[in-house]
């Protein structure tokens, strides 16, 4: 059974706060990113390109781990271990103008490349801890 995500941890990836996505390469070694964050009220969302290691290692692989951090209060975190239950394009280009708007003040994604194809992960979280989150 899947632990639940407290208000207090589903407020940090909420809030513009910077998270690190561990997905699984072929050798069983981790791999990390710095990722921006969202949570549409079930999953935690994140947003890259077609083509990077993260998807091509998801794909393989779905386990992830994922931790927030408070910006500002570096003691505030939240650690989520769970699967990636969906890859999709659908609405990712209109997401990661969003988390632009969130991230940098900005309409629009400032760091698109010609031809990239936007995907956004759906991670259902399994295990959760926190550390003085409200």
């Amino acid at each position: 059974m899947a632990d639940e995500m407290s208000e207090g941890v589903k407020k940090l990836f909420e809030e513009a706060n910077f998270a690190h996505l561990a997905t699984l390469m072929p050798d069983g070694s981790p791999q990390v990113t710095a990722v921006w964050v969202d949570y549409d009220g079930t999953h935690i969302l994140v947003n890259t390109a077609e083509g990077r290691q993260k998807p091509r290692n998801i794909r393989r692989d779905p386990r992830v781990a994922i931790d927030v951090i408070r910006q500002g209060s570096e003691y505030v975190f939240a650690q989520v271990r769970g699967r990636v239950v969906e890859i999709t394009s659908e609405g990712a280009e209109e997401h990661i103008d969003r988390l632009a708007k969130k991230y940098l003040g900005r309409d629009k994604y400032p760091f698109r490349q010609a031809g990239e194809q936007r995907i956004i992960f759906k991670i259902a979280p399994e295990h959760v801890s926190s550390m003085a989150v409200d």
